[in-house]
């Protein structure tokens, strides 16, 4: 298999067509392009072409990635949480902090209706609903709202883990504990 180098622009742009999880840049591509694989046999040339590119960090999510949600879902600190939004304040902090550019990109798109769920400040949550109870984010710039129903805030979090590519299984499991 070879490696090619895209601009993080053309890479979201792919990760954005993606129907479920774990399905690979080529399967994306191949069916934007209505391209099948018997016509790469055909159109597969010998030419020599080096490869000294590296695949884009989030093209699978890594290890470590995996490794630090499920430790924050072993913590005793979240464990001891005992309400929802809690929870879902420190999953969302953890995200954050394992890929900003990733979160921000999930955030940007997920909104309601007529709610917008995440901002930079309090007061453009507030614009959009004077009973947001909007809330800080920690060790983010970003705030959001809090006065959803636990559904709402898993199916918040499922969306961004899914944008963020991780694991199916790893984001149900994060989902059941919100």
């Amino acid at each position: 298999m070879k490696t090619i180098e895209v601009d993080d622009e053309l890479y979201r742009y792919i990760a954005s067509h993606t129907q479920h999880i774990g399905e690979s840049a080529s399967d994306i591509l191949r069916r934007m392009l209505k391209f099948s694989s018997a016509q790469a046999a055909a159109v597969a040339t010998p030419s020599p072409a080096p490869s000294t590119t590296a695949q884009p960090a989030a093209a699978q999510p890594s290890r470590d990635r995996v490794r630090t949600v499920r430790e924050l879902l072993l913590s005793d600190e979240y464990a001891e949480q005992n309400k929802a939004v809690n929870r879902f304040l420190m999953v969302l902090s953890t995200l954050y902090r394992l890929s900003p550019e990733a979160f921000s990109a999930a955030t940007e798109s997920l909104h309601g209706r007529t709610r917008v769920y995440f901002a930079a400040d309090e007061q453009t949550l507030l614009l959009h609903g004077a009973q947001t109870k909007p809330r800080h984010i920690d060790d983010t710039p970003y705030w959001v709202i809090t006065n959803t129903n636990t559904g709402r805030k898993r199916s918040m979090v499922e969306y961004i883990m899914q944008t963020m590519q991780f694991p199916s299984e790893l984001t149900e499991k994060v989902c059941g504990t919100i």
